[in-house]
């Protein structure tokens, strides 16, 4: 699945690149890529442990 969400990711920044040289962008397309783009990261980043979460696991593990 993780992989899923970075080739998915890569291809919005892709398109939206691509549709950002033309002459006259679609803005609607740009906006959808962004978004898809953005969905994926936040996907991928909701399995990563945040700094507080972790330091809280030290200090607990430290007090034992």
């Amino acid at each position: 699945m993780r992989t899923i969400f970075i080739i998915l990711m890569f291809l919005a920044a892709f398109w939206a690149f691509y549709e950002q040289s033309k002459d006259q962008p679609n803005k609607i397309l740009m906006i959808l890529a962004f978004a898809v783009f953005a969905f994926g990261l936040m996907r991928l980043m909701a399995k990563v442990p945040s700094k507080e979460e972790r330091d809280e696991r030290e200090n607990r593990d430290e007090d034992i």
